[in-house]
């Protein structure tokens, strides 16, 4: 007959040895105590319940001391020892229990819940918060509607179809960024296991019903001001005040994006290297730092430019701030009532204007005007072996660009 064991109380666990130890009104439940880690601390315990399950003998842990205490540690083994006298293993049966959840939790999860998990977790990767909000008011405009709270395992390419079909003929652009985006968000749930295939798949999916976009919309490339008119252009924006006349005549000379100049610092120009260096955070591509070799000219116009205590920006706003992104749009469209600007271009148009001079009225090779225009060069293999900005070959064609928008005869202030 076994020992009778005196059940122990609260009190008896204040000064407890290292060891096992029997603390009795439940058989077999136990409390583990190992040797303390410093002589100061409290040494580790655990309570531990030896029980027979079936033919086999187990030790079930209960849980820490004295995050568990005597009387949770008691009813906790009470309840495991039901379990076994009904012949259920009390290990297996919190696999199930945790397995029965998750697939609970894969049945619920819903479209918005994954596309919630993409966006933040992609957040990093957008260009600038317009984008981000693109993003989102794009499925929160067309896809949320009905789908945001099915169940994504669920949806299928009936479903997505309906989301996109009203808008593939009539606004075929904005369909095809948001079958994109559904793609995306479909591939997370896959990567995250909640489904198996992708309904937004453009390849053997949706290709198979939906014509292709570009047969439905031709692409409308950004409209330019021609070459040859651009003297006569600067001449009038130079009449022009203001420091968004000012960005875009740094855009014109540097054939850069409009985002780039709008959020151009100080910091990053070296008068002494003659070089503006664009952080990869202001680029579109952002796979690296963007050179841009400064000419008499472009430093003839920041050196005009007033400097703000308060802020580091080449081109601030009023206020201070980063100008909008419709301010040099803005400008241009007043320049077209006024006459000054005779052809529907727009300030990203400048950057074709710069290609299409580079290809037709000079002999610098193309890949020249590639890298001005901050483009990749080339495929993998090409990169691999030419790292080179090919900075200074790029002097040569900025100076020629630079003549030509201010002609050759035009006097330039020298700078020191």
């Amino acid at each position: 007959m076994p020992k009778a064991i005196r059940p122990w109380q609260k009190s008896d666990l204040r000064n407890v040895s290292e060891g096992v130890h029997f603390v009795g009104g439940v058989g077999g439940l136990t409390l583990h105590v190992k040797a303390p880690s410093r002589p100061d601390s409290r040494p580790p315990a655990s309570w531990i319940l030896r029980v027979n399950i079936g033919t086999q003998r187990r030790n079930l842990g209960l849980g820490p001391y004295p995050e568990v205490g005597l009387n949770e540690a008691r009813l906790k083994a009470l309840e495991v020892k039901n379990l076994c006298q009904r012949g259920i293993d009390p290990v297996e049966q919190k696999k199930r229990q945790r397995w029965q959840s998750e697939i609970k939790k894969v049945e619920l999860t819903t479209f918005k819940q994954v596309a919630d998990r993409y966006l933040s977790a992609h957040q990093v990767n957008y260009r600038n918060a317009k984008h981000a909000s693109h993003w989102r008011s794009s499925l929160e405009t067309y896809a949320y509607p009905s789908l945001a709270t099915l169940p994504i395992k669920v949806i299928t390419v009936d479903h997505v179809l309906g989301v996109l079909e009203p808008l593939w003929m009539t606004k075929t652009e904005t369909a095809s960024r948001l079958q994109g985006r559904l793609e995306k968000v479909f591939d997370l749930a896959i990567a995250s296991g909640l489904r198996e295939t992708n309904p937004a798949r453009w390849r053997n999916y949706l290709a198979l019903r939906l014509p292709a976009p570009g047969r439905i919309a031709e692409v409308k490339h950004y409209a330019s001001l021609p070459y040859q008119g651009l003297p006569q252009f600067m001449q009038a924006l130079s009449r022009r005040n203001g420091i968004a006349a000012r960005a875009l005549e740094f855009l014109i000379l540097t054939a850069v994006r409009s985002g780039s100049v709008r959020q151009a610092k100080w910091s990053e120009i070296d008068f002494q290297a003659l070089e503006w260096r664009i952080p990869k955070d202001h680029t579109k591509t952002r796979s690296g730092d963007h050179r841009v070799p400064l000419t008499p000219q472009m430093v003839s116009l920041l050196k005009a430019l007033p400097r703000r205590l308060d802020t580091d920006l080449i081109f601030p706003s009023p206020s201070g701030k980063m100008l909008s992104d419709m301010a040099l749009n803005v400008l241009m469209r007043k320049m077209r009532i006024s006459g000054d600007l005779w052809a529907d271009a727009v300030p990203h148009g400048f950057r074709s204007t710069f290609r299409v001079w580079a290809a037709e009225a000079t002999a610098h090779p193309a890949e020249l005007a590639e890298l001005v225009l901050g483009h990749s060069v080339g495929n993998a293999v090409y990169q691999a072996y030419q790292r080179s900005d090919l900075f200074e070959k790029r002097r040569d064609i900025m100076r020629d660009w630079n003549d030509t928008v201010f002609k050759r005869s035009e006097k330039v202030i020298a700078f020191a």
